[in-house]
């Protein structure tokens, strides 16, 4: 007998989304809004206006110690130690095979205070991968200023066995994340009523880049990244706050056309936007640069979890993240096949995320293929419920914004 699985849980805002008739779904445990009205509405509104989410399921992790940054560079993909303070870098977390555990975005608060933000899904995954990882990381900052032409292998050598070197705290359950995305994104977070002190203020933050602030004398922290093509705010709070700033936004908005969205819009405007999600781009058996996502690994760093793997698995023919886009309304979904237009017959890599896109009118679709179909205007086939739709390989992504 198996003991049966936990029920998914709900965020601090769940009675709020009851309260605008959500409908929900179970999403890496936890049970989300999948839309309020209906998918397009709320896919349009964060083109054209802007969009609320809920994203307090996603996973946080404070990084504190006077090596916090020399413990990321080993524990992560990129070279975290570098980034200035008040700014964002996308990451990604890596096992020893050069799999992906999860991607991440790194916030530089301090040279000794980082926070690093993980999917949902892959919370436990991730918190693992860190504990692990502090336990045999470098201590880098005394050893190299006592000795800055070390070698690595002597590095290495020296810090073996020690550990110690950051601290990880888990504080996902302490604080709720709001996501205001869309044009009017910037507008709607100005005018919202009880928010105050924000440094450096929206206007002035650049794209992947934090400011500190408050709403209603609660400590506010603000990001500019996003995840739906669109420019977008991160607004971070203690969960005793996050109720009042759902209702605040939701008031500021309404002027500017902002609207509740859900996590079929979001699926839908970041497969427009090319991004990929775990689970389907991205998994243990896929290394970052087949999926398009080489430059956020820092190769040339001295050690770091996965690299020896990342070396060992790559092959000439390993198969790369395309984008495919057709005529007609019938989509390719995950899972389905894409065929050689040559060899028809011939299954050569299959849809990971795909849809009818809303803005574009066209299906959409990103898929793993053989790099030698790879380019961009090869034509091949998926396959849809048993008919072959033409599709042709387009560069990734499927849609930019104007600004």
């Amino acid at each position: 007998m198996t003991a049966s699985a936990p029920p998914p849980r709900t965020t601090v805002l769940h009675d709020r989304h009851e309260a605008l008739g959500a409908s929900f779904t179970d999403f890496g445990g936890w049970l989300m809004p999948v839309r309020y009205t209906s998918d397009l509405a709320e896919h349009h509104a964060v083109r054209s206006a802007a969009g609320l989410f809920d994203i307090s399921h996603m996973a946080e992790f404070l990084v504190t110690g006077a090596d916090a940054g020399a413990f990321l560079d080993y524990a992560l993909a990129g070279r975290i130690s570098a980034m200035r303070d008040g700014k964002a870098k996308y990451s990604l977390v890596l096992a020893e095979s050069g799999g992906i555990v999860d991607d991440v975005i790194v916030y530089r608060i301090a040279a000794d205070r980082f926070l690093v933000i993980a999917n949902a899904g892959n919370r436990e995954a991730v918190a693992t991968a860190l504990a692990d990882r502090v336990d045999r990381a470098p201590v880098a900052a005394a050893f190299l200023r006592d000795r800055p032409t070390v070698t690595g292998t002597e590095y290495f050598a020296h810090i073996e066995g020690v550990s110690g070197v950051a601290t990880v705290e888990d504080i996902t359950d302490q604080i709720a994340l709001i996501a205001v995305q869309g044009p009017a994104a910037r507008s709607v977070v100005e005018a919202t009523a009880g928010i105050a002190d924000v440094s450096p203020a929206f206007a002035d933050l650049g794209y992947y880049a934090w400011a500190a602030g408050t709403f209603e004398g609660e400590p506010l922290f603000v990001a500019r990244t996003g995840y739906t093509g669109e420019d977008g705010f991160e607004l971070l709070v203690p969960n005793r706050a996050a109720g009042a700033l759902w209702d605040a936004l939701l008031a500021a908005g309404e002027p500017h056309g902002l609207v509740p969205a859900g996590l079929a819009a979001r699926d839908t405007l970041r497969l427009e936007a090319g991004m990929p999600l775990y689970g389907h781009e991205l998994s243990l058996d896929i290394v970052p640069a087949q999926a398009g996502l080489g430059r956020a690994v820092a190769a040339d760093k001295d050690d770091f979890v996965g690299k020896d793997g990342l070396a060992a698995v790559l092959t000439p023919d390993a198969p790369v993240l395309v984008g495919l886009e057709s005529d007609g309304r019938r989509a390719g979904r995950a899972g389905y096949a894409v065929l050689d237009a040559a060899e028809a017959d011939t299954p050569i890599g299959e849809i990971t995320s795909g849809a009818l896109s809303p803005t574009l009118g066209h299906p959409i679709a990103m898929a793993f293929v053989p790099p030698a179909l790879a380019e961009p205007g090869t034509a091949l086939f998926i396959d849809v419920r048993g008919t072959r739709i033409p599709a042709t390989v387009t560069t990734l992504p499927f849609y930019r914004r104007n600004s």
